[in-house]
């Protein structure tokens, strides 16, 4: 879900399929991904009250007119950008899920890897999970209907697909559980949930070592709520 991790062999997948779209950038010619991405980067930087056009312009190395052409306004501009981004992470985090859920043979081992992996932030959307420890501390600025795009596209999609994989998991013996999308959310904040509060929520970087070692705990106390006795 949008917590910073749990993507880092979604996004391998991801940056190949973009680096195969052009031989020299797999931006060349894209405007509106330019765009995209340099809004980002400034949403990020500025937040969403604090962040001008002019300077979102300057970002994405456009003009402020192209930017009202193409979204109207700032708040429509930022709309599209949480919008795409929220999107892109969920794409990956859903790739890792597939990769690391989608066959079990040893329950506890099994998902100790996808824990390790899944808390692991992965640098390529840095500049999404700041933009998201903006938008946490803006909400009440932000419109409600860009927040509700964002999670419904973000984070309720991969909530979504997590649940749909631990409810197979469920019905294959390995797993005891009446609320498959209850216990997804239980998994994530369990295995990435304190890391999340050790980094204040990705701003600092912890050792691989410390995000290991509360994964693991997180997916014991998980398995000793929904494992099969």
């Amino acid at each position: 879900m949008d917590s910073q991790g749990g993507i880092r062999t979604g996004v391998a997948d991801a940056a190949s399929g973009r680096a195969a779209r052009t031989g020299r950038s797999w931006r060349a010619g894209d405007k509106r991904r330019d765009l995209l991405d340099g809004s980002l980067a400034a949403f990020a930087r500025d937040g969403y009250t604090r962040a001008s056009v002019d300077a979102i312009a300057r970002a994405a190395g456009t003009s402020s007119r192209t930017i009202y052409n193409h979204f109207g306004d700032k708040a429509g501009l930022f709309h599209a950008v949480i919008v795409d981004s929220a999107r892109r992470v969920a794409d990956a985090q859903i790739i890792l899920a597939d990769r690391y859920l989608g066959k079990i043979v040893d329950i506890e081992a099994d998902l100790l890897e996808f824990g390790r992996v899944w808390a692991t932030p992965a640098p390529e959307f840095a500049d999404h999970f700041t933009l998201v420890r903006q938008v946490i501390a803006e909400a009440a600025h932000v419109p409600p209907a860009t927040l509700e795009a964002w999670q419904e596209q973000g984070p309720r999609r991969v909530r979504r697909a997590l649940a749909a994989h631990l409810r197979r998991i469920a019905d294959a013996g390995h797993l005891s559980l009446a609320d498959a999308d209850l216990a997804a959310a239980h998994l994530v904040l369990l295995v990435a949930g304190d890391s999340g509060q050790r980094s204040l929520h990705g701003a600092v970087a912890l050792e691989p070592a410390e995000i290991h070692a509360t994964s693991d705990a997180g997916v014991r106390v998980f398995l000793h709520g929904y494992g099969v006795r």
